[in-house]
């Protein structure tokens, strides 16, 4: 599409989604809606799975067909081969079954960024601590400003805190809490500049659906994802970019017969058991039936415009959130500019718990949620935030 995305392109999606049409939903972090049109994908593949199966000659091909097409529109949303595109269940996965697989050393060390998910925050830990590595961080929570000045104090960061023997950096592309945007392509050519050539794994579970994720996701080493938050499918389905340099130096971590080159028979003499690509961090029988929800939920977002036009709109009405809580006396919006992103968080003064503001919101049909580190508020607006949603948000938190 060529023209910008109108308010009737992102009003057809929205009317597709039930979840949708009986609260003001400001959660997409959390888990995007699921389009009634993704939902009946599912179910026919799922018929389809039974008609042609469940476990039969028939039934492998279909299979086959729908893993394959998946493998390759998650690829090209990412600006990699199909061949680095490992499909996973989760974010979190994404992130650690490769991660555990990197050729570290003993006295190797990890720097975090100090925004990063405790999901993964804690598997570096328990990692750190098996293998026996250092972690430091890296400060990126302070970034509150314009994305010139984050971007120059993102890399300034890295050279000050990293050190001959950082083995991994650690850093997410969108900032779950703040809502800050990180230059990781920018990042990664920092990496390749130091003698050590450190790894960079990549938290992708809010960027994935929402801004452009290509150039980052090429140049990333790991670069994880989900389909369920800001791409609007089914929970249980995402996938992991994987360099070229991870696919030939990292070890298989938990293996099925989906990591094998032959899952026909054992072999306890063979050196070669695993696939050459991104596969290897696949382990086993997965939900089939999801890939046609992921696969429709992207084709509806295409059809609504450009990742750019969706992500124009995106920070439009992000914007606007930001600029209508700026004029309210009692909150202070994270970020110091308009948001680069769908995230706007925030904090209430006084002595009410961020908790407990959720849940009178959500007595009158208004979702965001509450996150401790930094302890605030976060709304995110999509393409099907409507100005009415913004208008009610804005009118409840004042009365708070």
């Amino acid at each position: 599409m060529t023209h910008g995305l109108t308010h009737a392109d992102a009003y057809s999606l929205r009317d597709l989604c039930p979840a949708l049409a009986n609260k003001v939903y400001f959660n997409y972090g959390g888990q995007g809606p699921l389009p009634s049109s993704s939902l009946e994908a599912i179910t026919a593949s799922w018929s389809r799975i039974q008609e042609l199966g469940p476990f039969t000659a028939d039934v492998w091909p279909f299979i086959g067909t729908e893993v394959n097409s998946t493998r390759r529109l998650l690829a090209q949303g990412c600006g990699v081969p199909p061949h680095r595109l490992a499909l996973t269940e989760n974010v979190t996965s994404g992130c650690v079954l490769p991660l555990w697989g990197l050729p570290f050393a003993e006295g190797d060390r990890l720097l975090i960024g100090d925004c990063e998910h405790p999901g993964v925050v804690s598997a570096c830990v328990e990692l750190a601590r098996r293998q026996n590595l250092a972690i430091d961080v890296l400060p990126v929570k302070h970034l509150r400003g314009d994305q010139a000045h984050c971007d120059a104090a993102v890399l300034e960061a890295i050279h000050h805190t990293i050190t001959p023997r950082t083995r991994l950096v650690v850093l997410s592309h969108l900032l779950w809490n703040t809502g800050q945007v990180m230059p990781i392509a920018a990042v990664a050519d920092q990496l390749n500049q130091h003698p050590q050539q450190p790894f960079l794994l990549v938290d992708a579970a809010q960027s994935f659906g929402q801004i452009p994720v290509d150039e980052a996701a090429a140049a990333a080493d790991i670069y994880a994802f989900t389909g369920h938050k800001w791409a609007c499918g089914p929970e249980g389905l995402g996938g992991v970019a994987l360099s070229e340099r991870v696919l030939e130096e990292a070890a298989p971590t938990v293996i099925g017969w989906r990591s094998l080159r032959d899952e026909s028979k054992a072999d306890l003499n063979s050196s070669d058991l695993f696939h050459h690509d991104s596969r290897r961090f696949e382990v086993a029988t997965s939900c089939v039936p999801l890939m046609a929800g992921l696969r429709s939920s992207l084709q509806l977002l295409d059809q609504t415009g450009s990742a750019q036009q969706r992500w124009d709109r995106i920070r439009n009405l992000s914007s606007n959130l930001w600029q209508a809580l700026q004029g309210l006396e009692r909150v202070n919006p994270l970020l110091e500019v308009p948001p680069a992103s769908g995230l706007v968080s925030f904090q209430v003064d006084g002595d009410v718990p961020p908790a407990e503001h959720v849940k009178q919101l959500g007595a009158q049909g208004l979702w965001i949620r509450d996150l401790a580190d930094p302890s605030c508020l976060r709304a995110c607006t999509h393409i099907t935030t409507t100005e009415d949603d913004i208008n009610a948000l804005v009118a409840a938190i004042s009365a708070l």
